[in-house]
């Protein structure tokens, strides 16, 4: 598949939402409401929840699959009190030694005047910090689009993965046509100089692991995915908190380093 074609099949109506996926890997989900200081946002959901009677946060981001429920979702795009929002659940993890795990799929954070006005980019600014210090596990995995700050306000994490055909950008390949050459047409090239699929950010290291799609239906990435988090957060929660962090910072700090030859 092209890059582009990833992009489409990111976007797919048939993929599983971030509810889908806490449903079917995690067992007594409680969900929980609120930032505490505007108003709840459905375009992410949250709450505590148990993997193989391990006591976790559990954060996604759901798009909705009907145009209703779409609707209600904000198609995915969340307005700083889901920012707010999940931090909450983190610093709430934090404090009762709970490890996080993410579910990313946004084309991006919402953009409206609304957003703006109530702190948008303040929002996802603290999210960056707050998380890159959390003494606690941290696993985010990007399920379909991975669209700018929106989606980077969930992924400073220890460790990043991404489904096969799941993006994720700086910005959108339509955007970056429009920007770059002036010219929609030149979504494909834009596409494929992102480096966007889950396999250019593997060979970059931005992400860890590549996890498989099968031709149809998700349970099978169900299964595995609940295997692979349960034995990776077995393993981070023996970490002390102090090293945790370190290897965090250093995580950020390679990227863009290269070795000229």
């Amino acid at each position: 598949m092209s890059a582009f074609e990833k992009v489409l099949a990111s976007r797919a109506k048939d993929r599983p939402t971030g509810l889908a996926y806490i449903i079917a890997i995690f067992d007594d989900f409680i969900e929980l409401h609120g930032d505490r200081r505007f108003a709840e946002d459905t375009a992410i959901a949250g709450g505590i929840a148990r993997l193989n009677d391990m006591p976790v946060t559990v954060i996604a981001m759901d798009k909705g699959n009907t145009t209703k429920e779409k609707i209600y979702r904000n198609f995915g795009s969340p307005n700083p009190e889901g920012y707010r929002k999940a931090l909450r659940l983190m610093k709430q993890a934090e404090k009762f030694r709970r490890p996080v795990i993410c579910f990313v799929d946004t084309s991006g954070a919402f953009c409206g005047i609304g957003a703006e006005e109530r702190g948008q980019g303040l929002a996802i600014a603290e999210n960056l910090m707050e998380m890159m210090t959390l003494k606690v596990p941290v696993i985010s995995i990007f399920i379909g689009e991975g669209g700018s700050g929106g989606a980077l306000a969930l992924a400073v994490a220890d460790e990043v993965w991404m489904l096969e055909n799941a993006m994720y950008s700086v910005i959108s390949p339509e955007g970056c046509a429009s920007i770059l050459w002036k010219d929609p047409k030149k979504v494909k090239e834009a596409a494929e100089s992102l480096k966007l699929t889950a396999q250019d950010l593997k060979k970059l290291g931005v992400i860890e692991e590549i996890i498989a799609e099968p031709k149809k239906g998700f349970e099978s990435v169900y299964k595995l995915l609940e295997s692979k988090l349960t034995d990776a957060l077995s393993r981070s929660l023996k970490i002390p908190a102090e090293e945790l962090i370190c290897k965090r910072y250093e995580r950020f700090r390679k990227f863009g380093v290269f070795k000229e030859i």
